[in-house]
């Protein structure tokens, strides 16, 4: 399956993820502005139809490329953002889960990007909390997409018993969670959102800054690129797309070259000896 849906829109399974285009650990100016912007234009000329990014990437660097870049918007491109979370001056993390706090989030991501509504968001979540909490950011994104404001209400860093949860208040159009092929932990969670038809976004599907090597130097994976001609990130995220249908893909990058490469991770097939290797099941006859 080249596509899968995402809330009321079907997308190709590979996209592009926002947050290297800023500078390093996604805060402030890009390190080539011109690179950046030809990278996002060249996505979309590759096929890309949706853009992961939030408005705290920069903060709002990430947004003004893509908007410089793009707008006005191709009728096929759908951009997914996330809140809960924003920036101090040097860059640090800091959650920003209150109701009103959503709110200005997507409001932020609405200015910034220059539209009406965001296709999905997600609700990123840090830490896990009391019900009545999630309750009340939950209900705090419904009426945002009940106003207009999201088209849908998508989940970020949750375990299976908080999307059960919010699966019985509301759609759920898009879950985020870490997952690559040596940290499987949200599995579970994978196979839930397979379920329930909902799409499932890895995030670090080539491991985390400081865990890219268990990934692209792992040994299977090392050595089914070298018999297929391709390089070991390639294979990785062959991997994520291989592991269930429902699977979408947003590799960050602001480099050309590495764009084209993830792109053509989306036509690696995997055969039966790859797959063996890399702990899939093998195709049906």
């Amino acid at each position: 399956m080249k596509t899968f849906p995402l809330g009321k829109r079907t997308v190709h399974r590979v996209g592009f993820g926002a947050m290297q285009l800023p500078g390093r650990g996604a805060f402030g100016p890009p390190r080539d502005r011109a690179e950046a912007l030809a990278v996002v234009r060249r996505a979309v000329d590759l096929g890309v139809d949706h853009i992961d990014t939030a408005q705290y990437y920069g903060p709002d660097v990430a947004n003004e490329i893509l908007r410089s870049a793009l707008y006005p918007y191709p009728g096929q491109l759908a951009f997914v953002s996330k809140v809960g979370a924003k920036r101090d001056d040097k860059g640090g993390w800091l959650p920003a889960l209150e109701p009103e706090e959503l709110r200005a989030g997507v409001l932020d991501n609405v200015r910034s990007l220059g539209v009406e509504r965001i296709h999905a968001v997600n609700l990123r979540l840090h830490a896990k909390s009391a019900p009545e909490v999630f309750d009340r950011q939950l209900d705090a994104m419904v009426a945002m997409r009940d106003e207009g404001l999201i088209g849908g209400v998508g989940l970020s860093n949750v375990d299976t018993e908080q999307l059960r949860h919010a699966l019985e208040r509301t759609e759920i159009v898009c879950v985020q969670n870490p997952f690559n092929i040596v940290d499987q932990q949200s599995r579970p969670v994978l196979d839930l959102c397979l379920e329930r038809g909902i799409a499932f976004v890895p995030f670090f599907p080539l491991g985390a800054a400081f865990g890219r090597e268990r990934v692209l130097g792992h040994p299977q994976v090392k050595a089914v690129a070298a018999r297929l001609d391709a390089t070991p990130a390639q294979v990785a995220l062959a991997w994520v797309l291989a592991v269930a249908p429902n699977t979408l893909l947003i590799p960050g990058t602001a480099s050309l070259e590495h764009l084209e490469q993830n792109v053509a991770a989306g036509h690696l097939r995997l055969d039966d000896e790859a797959r063996a290797a890399l702990g899939l099941p093998g195709r049906a006859a």
